[in-house]
């Protein structure tokens, strides 16, 4: 089926190679250098897909960045004000207006997948992303196929700028039980519904917000996986599993917004004995 891809990237490193793979795939695709031009385009919400990779230095273009929201620009990135020397990479993949009619998981996944895998192989390297404060966004429908893209390309990330390292860390583990109760528990399936998936990395540390569209949860109310009276119950692991892993974790109160910190091991603070 044919969809309509915008791509908003202001160094072009990562637009003119998937413009050229998405249109031999058949699917029309427009290309803007400035977030501030496609606003002002507008349509932003005809697009199945909007992929966003923009360079965000110091307060001065806040406002710029970040738009008023009377534009039907929520598709793009949302980003916090940067102190006034910091540079913030911003990127983006909002599906949140993919048409359902005939909807293809693989279709998704395609889009999905070339994007990561050229911005990881082409654009992200050791030595560019080295220091780097980024704001990473996903925007998608219900999917575990595309839900476990995402985890392959943020635990690459993470492990570029060093926070962890995959062999020796279980990171992996806490964010493959966060999208899987996203899409299973919290949207139950339901492509119509949306997962929103967040991560603020720097060396330092990456901190990553799971959103669902579901009823939520009260996150007391799960049984105990370590009373034995509750050994063969299979719910509750893996919320235990993320906070046995992650070095903060918080639930919003209605219980389908979940975030998590994972701090860089070579870079935490020494406890004072």
């Amino acid at each position: 089926m044919q969809r309509r891809i915008l791509i908003i990237d202001d160094h072009d490193d990562l637009a003119g190679a998937l413009k050229k793979a998405f249109s031999e795939a058949g699917h029309v695709v427009t290309v803007f250098h400035d977030r501030v031009d496609a606003i002002e385009a507008g349509g932003l919400d005809d697009h199945d897909v909007v992929i966003t990779d923009l360079d965000v230095v110091g307060r001065s273009l806040y406002i710029s960045a970040n738009g008023n929201g009377s534009n039907g620009d929520r598709c793009l990135p949302h980003i916090d004000c940067p102190e006034p020397d910091e540079h913030v990479k911003a990127f983006k993949i909002s599906a949140s207006k993919f048409r359902h009619d005939q909807f293809d998981e693989d279709e998704l996944r395609f889009v999905v997948d070339t994007t990561l895998n050229y911005k990881s192989r082409f654009v992200d390297t050791a030595e560019a992303v080295q220091n780097m404060h980024e704001s990473i966004e996903f925007e998608l429908p219900s999917s575990i196929a595309v839900m476990h893209s995402i985890l392959d390309y943020l635990m690459k990330r993470v492990e570029k700028l060093g926070v962890v390292k995959s062999e020796q860390s279980n990171l992996f583990v806490a964010l493959d039980e966060a999208f899987v109760n996203a899409v299973k528990h919290g949207n139950k399936f339901d492509t119509r519904k949306l997962v929103r998936v967040t991560a603020d990395v720097t060396p330092q540390e990456a901190r990553f917000t799971i959103e669902d569209q579901g009823e939520g949860f009260d996150v007391n109310s799960i049984p105990d996986p370590l009373d034995p009276a509750n050994l063969f119950k299979p719910s509750g692991r893996g919320v235990l599993f993320i906070y046995n892993i992650m070095d903060e974790v918080k639930y919003n109160d209605r219980g389908n917004r979940l975030t998590m910190v994972k701090r860089s091991e070579e870079k935490k603070p020494e406890t004072v004995s």
